[in-house]
C-alpha cells in the first residue's frame, strides 16, 4: 500500500479491519471467490499454484507491507492463486466490493490502485516464471 498516496491509503485503511490466521490456515484457494484481501502485518505468507497430478506449487512468499490477493480487482474472476499462513499472521482485511466502489467513485484512488495492483501482479508473474522451472525442469 506505500504506493498509494497517504490520502489514499487513509481512505482504504477506513475499511479495513484486523484479522488473525493460524499457522497452516488456507487464507484463499484458487478458483474461489475473491469477495476480499489482506494486507500482512506480521508473518509470512505462500502463494501457491495447484499443478495437476503433483502437490501445489509454492511461488512467491509474502510478509510485512505486502498484498495477498489481486483477483478481487477483475471481477468476476475467481482467485489465481491459493494462499497459506506459513507462520501465524496478522493482517488487514478488505472488503473487495467497498474497495472497487470506493475505486469507481473517486478515479484518482482508482488509478493509484490499479497501478499498485498490476505492479504487484507483475512481480508474481516474474516470481512464479522464476521458480516453476526450476521446479519441474529435468534433473
Amino acid at each position: 500500500m506505500s504506493a498509494l498516496s497517504t490520502e489514499h491509503r487513509g481512505r482504504l485503511l477506513d475499511i479495513a479491519r484486523e484479522v488473525r490466521f493460524e499457522q497452516g490456515a488456507r487464507i484463499l484457494d484458487e478458483g474461489g471467490v475473491p469477495d476480499r484481501f489482506w494486507i500482512v502485518r506480521t508473518g509470512l505468507v505462500t502463494l501457491d499454484l495447484r499443478v495437476p497430478g503433483r502437490r501445489a506449487a509454492v511461488v512467491d512468499s509474502l510478509s510485512h507491507g505486502e498484498l495477498v490477493g489481486w483477483s478481487w480487482l477483475f471481477p468476476p474472476s475467481g482467485w489465481q492463486l491459493g494462499a497459506e499462513a506459513m507462520t501465524p499472521v496478522r493482517a488487514l482485511e478488505f472488503d473487495a466490493a467497498r474497495a472497487r466502489r470506493l475505486c469507481e467513485a473517486d478515479p484518482w484512488l482508482g488509478r493509484e490502485v490499479a497501478m499498485w495492483v498490476g505492479s504487484v501482479l507483475a512481480h508474481r508473474l516474474r516470481a512464479a516464471r522464476t521458480r516453476l522451472p526450476a521446479m519441474y525442469a529435468p534433473h
